[in-house]
């Protein structure tokens, strides 16, 4: 493992207070920014599938881990928790004091021109408090504060241990997820990231949507071999039919 860029000591962190507090209003999303959390949704709905592991995935979840002051929390674009809470599907929030409670296993942001800074700054902090596994700081158009080397387009944030969450990658990618053991890439053609099995992103992890496509294409490039096939058979019976008749008129004009 490459050498920590930041480490946050959990036991150090004094929670904000007066900027921690999860409120029952919705922030209004971007329409980048909800197309992304739900493929990063759908793929990792994928990875579960394909690797048969039993956890909870979605969008916005509450994260609520001091019992003495649960207004305190955070609500992670996409995150992934294993294993799932008792209450599945009917869980309101995650109270991490609770039986059967667990901090994610991974949480994603992605950063919003409105507030990068938050991303970069102070969501590790708040991760590094709520136990979880790996945390994803994604910046598709690099909307972080530009100082100390930044904005990055992938941070991967990781708990080394109880007392250590660190920064073990930061830049452009792609970059190893130990959670997830793939790769994540950015795409930029696509203002968008990729999860694959190897570095060189060749087979790619693909959408449900990504497959049928994928499948609706590799038809239509069948038929359309096959039209032109046709096509190619039918001129040249064309040509053939021509030329006989062209030797039929020649052999009528000779007697």
């Amino acid at each position: 493992m490459p050498p920590a860029l930041r480490v946050i000591r959990p036991h150090e962190v004094v929670p904000d207070l007066a900027t921690w507090v999860l409120t029952e209003e919705q922030v209004p999303e971007s329409s980048p920014h909800e197309i992304l959390s739900e493929r990063l949704k759908h793929l990792l709905r994928v990875w579960a599938e394909r690797t048969g592991r039993a956890v909870k995935i979605g969008r916005n979840l509450a994260v609520r881990w001091d019992r003495e002051r649960p207004q305190i929390g955070l609500d992670p674009d996409v995150y992934v928790v294993e294993p799932p809470p008792p209450e599945g599907d009917e869980v309101f929030s995650l109270l991490l004091w609770k039986p059967g409670h667990h901090p994610p296993l991974l949480g994603i942001e992605l950063v919003s021109p409105s507030h990068p800074t938050k991303d970069y700054r102070t969501a590790p902090l708040m991760y590094a408090l709520c136990g979880v596994g790996e945390l994803w700081v994604l910046d598709p158009r690099l909307e972080g504060p530009r100082s100390e080397g930044r904005p990055y387009r992938i941070q991967i944030w990781r708990r080394l241990d109880e007392n250590t969450f660190a920064l073990v990658q930061a830049g452009e990618g792609p970059a190893w997820s130990e959670a997830l053991q793939g790769w994540v890439r950015f795409v930029p053609e696509r203002r968008s990231f990729d999860l694959t099995s190897d570095e060189e992103g060749v087979d790619r992890w693909l959408t449900p949507e990504e497959v049928a496509q994928r499948r609706a294409d590799a038809a239509q490039r069948r038929a359309d071999a096959a039209q032109r096939r046709a096509d190619a058979d039918r001129a040249a019976r064309e040509v053939a039919q021509r030329r006989i008749e062209e030797l039929e008129a020649l052999l009528a004009r000779t007697r």
